[in-house]
């Protein structure tokens, strides 16, 4: 029985759009209760909408009028000026018997899949997720989701929720010009956004896709724009180094992007030079390891930049060469619980580095169709808890990409295939956002 001003309680339904559905009824039973209509019939009321019409009119007109509700004290005045009318009911509230502050406590542990759902049910959700609010509210809650967003297609996007397995297709990217299809791109997933960095013809361009308006729009340009970089992020901020200019000019400058204020800001350059390397954070440090310098040979050394002092240190051999040389990908690593590990393509292993005697480790194997070209298309990111390792082989019919996943713990790498799907069996981008 429905006694009160009920509140809506989120369930596991068989599909997206079945959950659709329901919400939305469950408002509308809402509305209707809080205005009197709605309020469950007794099951004498029940027997008697059974037995027929006749018999039902004339149940209804024996039963008693109900009784008024007697308004609170400061509620009188106000209803009186409204000639006696009882508001029980606000349709831009949110759960209006829980309150404000515990309903967004209870929002903020649903899962980002639903968010869509409940930016339909009136303003105020709608006003609360795409202000992003809602994601503040996680963050400083540590309830954080992490999602897979990748590319193996050219200007389109996908996002992949790992805990309920499911896919969703981003809108389709602008096209600046013909230039930026062909071009290398980076990506990057920090906050509630996702940066693709690519090229026009003399110059470099970003795009920002929001996931609170589910809309891609022009991004706010670095200081010194650049492609080829490494890059990792923390939260609402993310670091870049190195890369290179249009021109081909070798950087050794770094810059942090805070997504709150969607702005860029110069940070102290690295000691050296470089380009196609890899960026990740540990131990609340960014570190950039790998890539080529500005003679074109390959580097060993790292790179640890300290946030709080605003210095880079240099560690040498912190990775060693890969088989790939100048052509092949950066370095493919990924960070869980504050240690890293990197999937060797050419040998097909997973590696741990020992922070203490800056060696590494191997592992086990990497998945069995985890097939790239000197690393390019083959993805390997950090997922919450686990490494994800994303791609396929390919065909003259198509391909598809395999979704594999691996806890890291004292017992050599077991993967789970999660998903699967038709594809090109080429990722060109792959970010993993968590909010």
């Amino acid at each position: 029985m429905l006694e009160g001003q009920p509140c809506l309680i989120s369930r596991p339904l068989p599909s997206s759009c079945e959950q659709e559905s329901k919400w939305v009824y469950m408002r509308y039973h809402l509305l209707e209760i809080s205005s009197g209509k709605g309020k469950r019939p007794s099951p004498e009321k029940e027997e008697e909408h059974s037995n027929g019409g006749a018999h039902r009119k004339k149940k209804q007109a024996a039963a008693p009028p109900p009784p008024p509700v007697t308004a609170a004290p400061e509620e009188a005045s106000s209803s009186e000026e409204g000639q006696g009318e009882q508001h029980y009911y606000e349709p831009n509230s949110l759960i209006q018997a829980l309150g404000r502050d515990i309903s967004i406590n209870c929002l903020l542990r649903c899962s980002r899949s639903d968010y869509g759902v409940l930016a339909a049910l009136n303003q105020s959700f709608r006003s609360l997720i795409r202000s992003g609010d809602l994601y503040r509210f996680r963050r400083q809650n540590r309830v954080v989701e992490h999602w897979v967003y990748l590319s193996c297609s050219v200007l389109e996007w996908e996002a992949f929720d790992p805990r309920r397995r499911r896919w969703m297709r981003l809108p389709r990217m602008p096209l600046p010009n013909e230039c930026f299809v062909c071009s290398d791109k980076e990506s990057l997933a920090v906050g509630t956004e996702l940066l693709v960095f690519g090229r026009e013809v003399n110059s470099h361009i970003v795009l920002r896709y929001s996931i609170l308006t589910h809309t891609w729009s022009p991004g706010a340009e670095m200081n010194t724009p650049r492609c080829l970089f490494g890059s990792a992020s923390l939260g609402e901020i993310a670091i870049v180094a190195g890369g290179c200019s249009a021109q081909g000019a070798v950087y050794s400058s770094a810059e942090l992007y805070n997504s709150e204020t969607q702005r860029w800001t110069s940070l102290p350059s690295m000691n050296t030079p470089r380009k196609m390397c890899s960026g990740i954070f540990m131990d609340g440090k960014f570190y950039v390891i790998g890539g080529t310098g500005a003679g074109g040979a390959a580097l060993t050394c790292g790179e640890e930049y300290d946030p709080r002092r605003g210095t880079w240190r240099v560690i040498d051999d912190m990775f060693p060469a890969q088989n790939g040389g100048a052509t092949g990908a950066p370095p493919l690593v990924a960070v869980v619980g504050d240690e890293l590990y990197s999937a060797d393509y050419a040998e097909k292993v997973v590696r741990k580095y020992e922070k203490k005697s800056n060696q590494w480790l191997t592992l086990g194997s990497l998945p069995e169709r985890s097939v790239s070209v000197n690393g390019w298309g083959l993805a390997f990111r950090a997922c919450g808890e686990q490494l994800i390792v994303i791609g396929g082989p390919r065909s003259t019919n198509g391909g598809s990409i395999d979704l594999n996943a691996w806890v890291p713990g004292e017992a050599p790498p077991q993967w789970e295939l999660i998903d699967s799907k038709a594809s090109g069996g080429f990722v060109y981008n792959c970010a993993v956002m968590g909010c």
